[in-house]
């Protein structure tokens, strides 16, 4: 039995909102702002045990401008009106092997093969309420700055509580209440988390992780596992206790001396004895102290870092809240168990990132024992912001979550991917690979808002350079500097293509920078049987026939003959939108192809061959010994004879080490930094596409 699936409604920014959970672990990821905090003040809200109730601030803003409509405008007539609110639906998904003793009465659907639970939540400002808060609107208005201000004031006092309903998935009309059942809704769902807002300090009169062994040692009463270990501890209090009743007699001799010298009504009235009473629970509680090894001695907690304290407290947490899950000695636990754990990076470096997220899986696994040998069925949740988490996951855990409105987000399994890479063997290593680079090498894309993918070494070494020259050469304006924007840079050499259904999938602006190569191809007239010899050269070259670029011809749906229609494409044509399939040129485009164009007549190959047309003189004037990366022969006959071409196609020995020397070479002048060489025009014009919204 599983939570399979979570759909809230006009919460926050979870307007529409549906995210899939695994039978284990779900990873849910995304960039600042995407819901996944949202998400799990949501859980809390609706499941949490102190029953929290929605505030204003918690409906989404188009709900809150329909409700602010009827207050200012007409009330709609009560028979097309549809209640307004916050709204959820918990699907659960069960076996004929599973224990249905706790949901027998939520089955609804009488269908055999219907193996579904389906939990409604509804927080629904119904029309009498509506009415009621209109006319008092109307009389108290002129007390509140705003119709927002009366309502962040009085909304929820008109709304009755949650509703919780078990529907059948076939005929939502066929339900029950649950409170009406007498339904505990814990005795269903238990849940868990483990909030970002650590109590952990490394201050030294705190003692969080101290405080914390009280708990663990709470339920480790509760345990038979433990119950041997329990008794010998009593005994050692109890021997304290009789050493310690003697200690005091001699303590407090004096004042009990004085006390009896009060008398009373009849003797010993007024004689007492100062007796020990070790009681183990409360012992704990302010009186253990965690400490940590350092050589062959042992320091206080605070003396750790943060960041182990942070990952030490998580695990006694996990512990703590897993043990609740459990439930006491004698209580049977609740068939489905959640637990959420949120941003476990803070304070932790990435090594420990990759410690913590390798090991969690085991750990809950491990949660999940009983002392009785039996175990609950634990389902979590971690949300995060880290990489270094992602790329020690499995892909298949993984949910992103992304706007797709300003006051919207989504949800979407990154095991779906898999389908859109099922066609053939081909795509389907494609994909194969696509999950090892990109969690073990580029996870940062996950959470990046643009994405610019490059072919080498050369272009992404320059790159944060280039965008630097853009962002001062074009000043502020109404745009973003890119240096301000989250983009991620990725090398993914000639396969640009392969990341298309991923691209498609983040939704993210993402440019492409890539190469025209353009070609031709010879027949050698001497050889016997005629040999056919493929060369290089320049786009516009009369003898230039087609391009071996396959992303080019791939995300435009050309032929790699179509080279003429490459060479004349505009800046504003090389804007592409997802179309069912095929991509399609749009102003909206989210893929911008950047490649070599015509600059001052002269129409390149490559990054070298445009660099070289346009910064000849940085070569010139800072000579050989500040580019060695360049092949000296060629070096002095380019200096020579110009052929941008032929120098970029046999002259540079290490491309990396050429945008090192670039990047050594470079000038300022005034504010302005990289003065003295020119950014291609094809990259330029890339990177102003990617530097709008």
């Amino acid at each position: 039995m599983k939570i399979s699936t979570i759909h809230i409604e006009n919460f926050r920014l979870l307007k529409n909102f549906s995210v899939d959970l695994e039978d284990g672990l779900s990873l849910v990821i995304g960039k600042n702002n995407t819901g996944k905090t949202s998400f799990l003040t949501f859980l809390d809200r609706i499941l949490g045990p102190s029953e929290s109730k929605f505030k204003y601030d918690d409906f989404n803003l188009e709900l809150r401008e329909q409700i602010i409509g009827f207050l200012e405008g007409e009330l709609p007539n009560e028979d097309v009106y549809s209640p307004l609110g916050i709204r959820a639906r918990i699907q659960i998904d069960y076996e004929d092997s599973d224990n249905l003793a706790e949901v027998s009465k939520l089955i609804m659907s009488l269908d055999p093969d219907d193996r579904t639970i389906v939990l409604e939540f509804r927080y629904d400002l119904d029309y009498r309420a509506l009415k009621i808060l209109r006319q008092q609107f109307e009389a108290e208005k002129q007390d509140y700055t705003n119709t927002c201000s009366y309502l962040h004031e009085n909304l929820t006092s008109h709304i009755p509580p949650i509703t919780i309903r078990s529907l059948s998935s076939s005929d939502n009309s066929v339900w029950i209440d649950l409170k009406k059942e007498n339904i505990k809704l814990d005795s269903i769902i238990g849940f868990q988390f483990v909030s970002a807002r650590r109590d952990v300090t490394n201050r030294e009169h705190d003692k969080t992780l101290s405080s914390q062994t009280s708990q663990i040692y709470k339920k480790a009463t509760e345990s038979e596992q433990h119950k041997a270990a329990v008794n010998d501890f009593k005994s050692e209090l109890r021997k304290t206790d009789k050493d310690l009743s003697l200690i005091y007699e001699t303590l407090f001799s004096d004042v009990v001396g004085k006390i009896k010298k009060f008398g009373g009504v009849k003797a010993d009235d007024t004689l007492i004895h100062i007796v020990s009473t070790l009681q183990h629970k409360q012992l704990l509680e302010g009186n253990t102290t965690v400490t940590y090894k350092q050589g062959a001695h042992d320091l206080p907690e605070h003396y750790n870092g943060l960041g182990y304290m942070n990952l030490i407290s998580m695990i006694f947490e996990i512990e703590v809240l897993t043990n609740n899950l459990k439930k006491e000695v004698g209580q049977s636990p609740a068939p489905i168990n959640l637990l959420f754990i949120e941003e476990p990076e803070a304070h932790t470096h990435p090594q420990m990132q990759y410690v913590f997220i390798k090991n969690i899986k085991n750990l809950l696994h491990d949660s999940r024992n009983k002392a009785d040998g039996t175990r609950i069925h634990l389902q979590s949740v971690i949300s995060t912001h880290s990489s270094h988490i992602v790329a020690e996951s499995d892909f298949e855990d993984i949910k992103y979550l992304f706007r797709v409105a300003p006051n919207s987000v989504e949800s979407k399994n990154l095991k779906s991917l898999e389908q859109k890479y099922a066609a053939n063997q081909k795509d389907r290593a494609h994909y194969r690979f696509l999950k090892q680079y990109l969690t073990l090498s580029r996870a940062e894309v996950f959470f990046a808002d643009k994405i610019i993918m490059v072919e080498g070494d050369t272009e992404r070494i320059l790159i944060p350079a280039m965008m630097k020259k853009i962002d001062q050469e074009n000043g502020a304006g109404d745009e973003r500097p890119l240096l301000s924007q989250n983009v991620s840079v990725i090398e993914v050499g000639a396969h640009s293509k392969i990341f298309e259904h991923f691209i498609d999938f983040l939704g993210v602006r993402t440019l492409i920078i890539t190469d025209i190569d353009s070609g031709y191809k010879e027949e050698i007239p001497e050889s016997n049987p005629p040999k056919i010899e493929q060369h290089t050269c320049k786009p516009n070259d009369a003898k230039a026939q087609f391009t071996t670029n396959d992303s080019l011809v791939h995300f435009h749906g050309k032929q790699r003959s179509d080279l003429a229609y490459f060479v004349g494409l505009n800046s504003s044509q090389k804007s592409l939108k997802k179309n069912g399939k095929s991509w399609e040129q749009a102003d909206d485009g989210c893929v911008y192809l950047a490649y070599q164009t015509a600059e001052d007549g002269y129409h390149a190959r490559s990054f070298e061959d445009a660099f070289f047309n346009l910064n000849q003189e940085l070569l010139r004037n800072k000579g050989h010994d500040s580019f060695q990366s360049l092949t000296k022969k060629w070096f002095d006959f380019y200096l020579a004879d110009n052929d941008h071409f032929r120098f970029s196609e046999n002259g540079v020995g290490s491309k990396p080490s050429l945008a090192i020397e670039i990047l050594m070479n470079s000038e300022s002048a005034g504010e302005l930094e990289f003065s003295n060489w020119s950014i291609p025009e094809y990259i330029k014009e890339g990177l102003i596409w990617l530097r709008k919204d």
